[in-house]
């Protein structure tokens, strides 16, 4: 705590870092698939920056559980965003969990929101990238 009584961590910026067993072809998934190209990089790691957040790729040994989504992004139009990836060869994955449960075209449809986002509610959609962690798309419903 510092010495108006917030958490240093409060005042930091969080970032995601998503392991790769063969960062070159991760490079090449994030630019031929999702268009994203690394803003920098060092021996071992590529940086991304979407929006005002970073996250980094890096070289590593283990291997991704891919068995919880790792990282999202947030978007205004989830169904153009999917219709976008598809054409560019992402295969969407197939949730069926207790709260969420995906549709025909990879979509659900999730209760509840937080209510600082003044959304009730959530539309999100998984895919996995070329190291196999999992990543998702979510849209907040007004």
């Amino acid at each position: 705590m510092d010495t108006n009584g917030v958490s240093l961590l409060a005042r930091g910026r969080v970032t995601t870092r998503l392991p790769a067993q063969d960062l070159d072809r991760a490079r090449r998934f994030y630019a031929e698939t999702l268009g994203l190209d690394p803003v920098d990089e060092r021996p071992g790691g590529l940086l991304y920056r979407c929006g005002v957040t970073d996250f980094v790729v890096f070289a590593s040994t283990g291997a991704s559980p891919g068995t919880f989504t790792q990282m999202a992004w947030e978007v205004e139009d989830l169904d153009t965003v999917v219709s976008e990836l598809r054409s560019r060869g992402v295969e969407f994955e197939s949730v069926d969990a207790p709260a969420i449960r995906t549709d025909d075209h990879g979509i659900a449809e999730i209760e509840g929101n937080y209510a600082t986002k003044g959304a009730h509610g959530e539309r999100g959609a998984w895919f996995r990238d070329s190291e196999g962690n999992l990543i998702g798309i979510g849209e907040p419903v007004r």
